[in-house]
């Protein structure tokens, strides 16, 4: 009998990365750099936290998110 996982997972986001970073300041491209965004329609999925949505926010122009 296996033994029940207490702990609940945390929501996930799918996060794209919708338009090129080129022409962007430095600071946005390492944001995107930090959520794991490289490529363009590149999709990665992180937990629904209030530092994932920080970062989120600050490049909201290039990038879309959905929840999982």
């Amino acid at each position: 009998m296996a033994i029940p996982n207490p702990v609940k997972e945390a929501p996930q986001l799918r996060i794209t990365l919708k338009r090129s970073p080129i022409g962007v300041p430095q600071k946005r491209r390492l944001i995107l750099r930090g959520l794991g965004l490289r490529k363009m329609l590149q999709s990665v999925h992180r937990p629904d936290t209030n530092q994932v949505r920080g970062l989120i926010d600050k490049v909201r122009h290039l990038v879309e998110v959905t929840q999982l």
